[in-house]
């Protein structure tokens, strides 16, 4: 298997006469590294190029099985114990397809997974909402907090109700535009929820027709 010859070839590069580079790496020094391998993956999906998925996928799997090779050597974890986590959580997560739960659609999915996920974890709402990781950017981490909120969703009208007093509300203040303007942008991620978009990518979107609009007109 070819998992296997990648997890050997590691040994050889942390073993005693291996690469003096990768030695000295510890989890720490390998955080941009991930970072950076899963943006160039997610640029990788953005542009369709499958030759470039699959070498920017091996290169996340690289950082997986780097950081799996550390943790072993400190006796901390293995490779084996990372497969068998994900493949607990997966079965458990899935209790419609490996319990009695049942589902209507894909909504319904994912609030069985974040009710199973909190039941494991046992945390309250709060809890949840706490435990979403503070280094995600902006848009994703307001977008998994609020997932995660036990208040009743608001419907499209009543979002786009809020979202206008909170727009006048900014109009005709002069002044906590930093703290009203963090507000609209939460009730836009809310609404992008609402609509079934994903913010981020919305917003990503946005970004790359400005750049290729604003290009195309300058001289």
């Amino acid at each position: 298997m070819e998992l296997d010859n990648l997890l050997e070839i590691m040994n050889r590069l942390l073993g005693e006469d291996g690469c003096p580079w990768d030695k000295e790496q510890t989890h720490e020094t390998l955080r941009e590294y991930l970072l950076e391998e899963c943006y160039e993956t997610i640029d990788a999906i953005n542009t369709g190029d499958m030759t470039s998925l699959k070498e920017e996928l091996g290169d996340v799997l690289l950082q997986v099985v780097f950081h799996a090779k550390l943790a072993e050597k400190s006796g901390t974890f293995t490779m084996d114990d990372i497969i068998a986590a994900i493949s607990h959580k997966l079965v458990s997560r899935h209790t419609h397809i490996f319990g009695d739960e049942k589902v209507k659609s894909a909504e319904d999915v994912i609030d069985v997974w974040e009710a199973n996920k909190q039941k494991e974890k046992k945390q309250t709402p709060a809890e949840a909402m706490e435990a979403v990781p503070k280094a995600l950017p902006a848009l994703v981490r307001a977008a998994k907090v609020l997932k995660r909120a036990p208040a009743k969703k608001p419907s499209k009208v009543d979002a786009l109700k809020e979202l206008k007093s909170l727009i006048a509300g900014l109009e005709a203040a002069e002044t906590d535009h930093f703290q009203i303007y963090g507000k609209i942008l939460l009730k836009m991620v809310s609404l992008a929820a609402i609509l079934g978009i994903n913010a981020e990518i919305s917003l990503t979107n946005a970004v790359e027709e400005f750049i290729y609009t604003n290009s195309a007109e300058s001289p």
